[in-house]
């Protein structure tokens, strides 16, 4: 049994993922001491693959208790809102909106500042009930939190919007809309948290301005935000779906990889939850997720677990296409599967297709003397001839006939080209992901 990352459970990697993203500046420390305990006494004891991860929970991630302060009872547009067609088609309507976009300069500038300050979220949210399996694991040194007792009777009205009600729950009394993401440094107090109310509004107006062409920045700053004060109500609904949603497909679309895996995590607990929101699609960006970190037999793992609902679905077919297509060495395939892409689907594509265009090239230039260039930017999906040279050079492969009309294959170092593809492609980096 190895130790290493490639044998864990893909529970376990999610769990693993989502505890660095609770991990602050203050609690990082003792929090990976913990994780790298808890990893290793799963590891002796030959629990990786039957230890109940979701249900696991860091004791140095839990927040102190918080006595009750308040007594309150509970009570598609843009592409990356609500993602219609394809990447080609919204490449074409910000070209048309790039012309009419007006933004107050001193408004940008207050809000790139704001940005400035941007760290990862911190999301402190508590587990009530652990599994039996949680139990097996050698942490008699990491005593678990356990609630005090008190007089059922006393306790207030449960808000259905949250799961796991308790006494402890927070309910937020702050009603500015609009609030800067901060990283929670002490235990956040009710006037300076937002309730849900409250909440929607502000969603429905980051919504408004991230189709004005506000900067990413400042949209990514409120979410951060207003995800917050979510995590911290323990408000997990519809509309709290919603919110990972959006925010991860409007990280798909300004390349922030780091926002978009912390959205899937968290999205991936709130659909085991049963809470209603666009479970296919991201079960499409999953698959395709993990093409991208060629992590095959994960990725065989997973699809084998799909519903034939799941597998009916036009994206979820899209990726198992795409998965297909890569298994097979089908390039020619794949490139038309990346222009029809739906969805966000082109943006992870993005990822991957570089390096499968040059694999492609590969098997082009060995099979062929010669091959037109306008033939090679059509097959290899590439924009215009510039973007087809300077690939071609980007591989020593910008070799022409007399006519400067194709490449000359036989004129092509096999070796070097072989070489370069493994010395850019040898090791794989997705951000904010295990």
């Amino acid at each position: 049994m190895s130790m290493s990352q490639d044998s864990w459970p893909p529970a376990l990697k999610d769990w693993v993922s989502k505890c660095l993203g609770m991990m602050t500046d203050l609690n990082r420390a003792e929090a990976q001491a913990e994780l790298k305990q808890v990893i290793h006494d799963a590891f002796v004891s030959k629990s990786l693959w039957t230890t109940d991860w979701s249900g696991m929970q860091l004791q140095s991630l839990i927040p102190k208790p918080m006595p009750v302060v308040n007594n309150l009872k509970r009570k598609k547009t843009n592409h990356a809102l609500e993602p219609p067609t394809t990447k080609k088609q919204k490449k074409n309507a910000l070209k048309k909106a790039e012309a009419s976009r007006t933004f107050d300069p001193n408004d940008r500038a207050a809000l790139d500042r704001r940005a400035q300050r941007f760290q990862r979220e911190h999301e402190i949210e508590r587990q009530k009930n652990l599994t039996s399996q949680t139990a097996n694991l050698h942490l008699s040194h990491h005593p678990r939190y356990a609630h005090t007792p008190f007089d059922q009777s006393a306790e207030p009205e449960g808000d259905p919007n949250v799961v796991d009600w308790d006494r402890y729950t927070i309910v937020g009394t702050c009603t500015e809309l609009f609030k800067d993401y901060l990283r929670l440094t002490s235990e956040p107090k009710p006037e300076q948290i937002r309730p849900l109310p409250i909440l929607q509004q502000a969603f429905e107006q980051i919504k408004i301005r991230f189709r004005n062409r506000a900067p990413y920045n400042w949209i990514c700053n409120q979410l951060k935000s207003l995800r917050q004060d979510l995590v911290v109500q323990r408000i997990k609904n519809e509309f709290t779906a919603k919110v990972y949603e959006s925010h991860a497909r409007m990280a798909l679309e300004n390349n922030d990889m780091v926002e978009y895996n912390q959205c899937q995590a968290t999205l991936k607990t709130l659909y085991e939850l049963g809470i209603p929101g666009a479970h296919n699609e991201f079960t499409a960006y999953r698959i395709l997720m993990l093409l991208h970190g060629r992590n095959r037999s994960e990725s065989n793992l997973y699809v084998g677990q799909l519903t034939a609902q799941q597998k009916e679905d036009k994206a979820v077919q899209h990726a198992l296409n795409v998965q297909r297509a890569l298994a097979l060495g089908n390039y020619h395939r794949l490139m038309r599967l990346y222009e029809e892409a739906p969805n966000m689907s082109a943006y992870i594509m993005d990822h991957f297709i570089p390096r499968e265009r040059a694999r492609a090239l590969i098997c082009i230039t060995r099979a062929y003397k010669q091959i037109p260039i306008s033939f090679l930017q059509n097959e290899l999906c590439l924009e215009t001839p510039e973007g087809t040279h300077q690939f071609l050079q980007e591989y020593g492969c910008a070799i022409y006939t007399p006519d400067a009309k194709s490449v000359d294959c036989n004129a092509i170092d096999q070796a070097t080209l072989q070489k370069t593809f493994e010395q850019k492609y040898r090791k794989i980096n997705i951000k904010g992901a295990i």
